[in-house]
């Protein structure tokens, strides 16, 4: 399940403390670690800055004790939520990080599109699984995702995080949702104006999403779907399409 894995963990940023924008953990002060590399292309991706092979020379192989430098440095020393993000970090060697992390006190969440299985999920704190929608252009390995809820054994709190466009996607939510109605479910409206790929900021159609909100919250209300909650990206709303907040 997990192979061969390298020593170093290629990292696109380390910033914060900011807050979690979305999911289970809005709202929560976070270090954000976006690692470098993805195995998938979704047409809507908002950070492909941390996916494209053309800006790998942009990422630094970083050591686990350079990294929890940097986390604690950005800290202050005072434990709190780290987020693993990317691009995909599944494929990254984050076991170590997260043990150094438990010892002093931080506790450590990752979100993935569950097409990557690894035994340390089983001691991360929060698992955010997010498979992606029709829209993404991407397809779903329920068996590569099942094998990732395996790994966990069920000791993070673990939740299924969806990205809704339209109806397509709407669909696939509910489906999902009715594959494993033992966990949680997330619904985000998706940000149709994502930045370019070399772009810091770029301008976003906050109206556009708000309306896409709206029409999620009335379709969730329609069906009586009360399992789930739909939630905005917090800090698209605050910050739009800026990077590294």
């Amino acid at each position: 399940m997990t192979g061969a894995q390298p020593t170093e963990i290629r990292v696109s940023e380390i910033f914060g403390p900011t807050i979690q924008g979305e999911g289970v953990l809005i709202g929560l002060p976070t270090v954000f670690v976006r690692t470098g590399g993805c195995d998938y292309r979704c047409s809507w991706c908002d950070s492909l800055h941390a996916v494209e092979s053309r800006f790998r020379d942009e990422w630094r192989a970083m050591s686990t004790e350079e990294v929890w430098r940097e986390v604690t440095r950005l800290s202050g020393g005072k434990p709190l939520m780290v987020s693993l993000s990317g691009g995909n970090p599944a494929i990254q060697p984050f076991g170590e990080l997260i043990g150094c992390g438990h010892g002093q006190g931080y506790r450590f969440a990752l979100e993935t599109q569950g097409s990557v299985a690894r035994d340390w999920f089983a001691d991360l704190d929060v698992l955010v699984l997010s498979p992606k929608p029709p829209s993404s252009g991407m397809e779903t390995d329920w068996e590569a995702f099942d094998a990732c809820l395996r790994a966990s054994e069920g000791k993070p709190q673990t939740v299924l995080k969806i990205v809704v466009f339209d109806e397509a996607d709407y669909d696939y939510a509910r489906s999902a949702a009715a594959r494993y109605p033992h966990l949680p479910v997330y619904l985000q409206p998706g940000n149709h104006t994502p930045p370019p790929a070399d772009a810091h900021d770029a301008p976003i159609d906050i109206d556009g999403i708000m309306a896409r909100m709206r029409w999620l919250v009335d379709r969730v209300a329609e069906d009586r779907w009360f399992e789930a909650r739909v939630l905005p990206q917090l800090h698209v709303l605050i910050w739009g399409n800026r990077r590294g907040v």
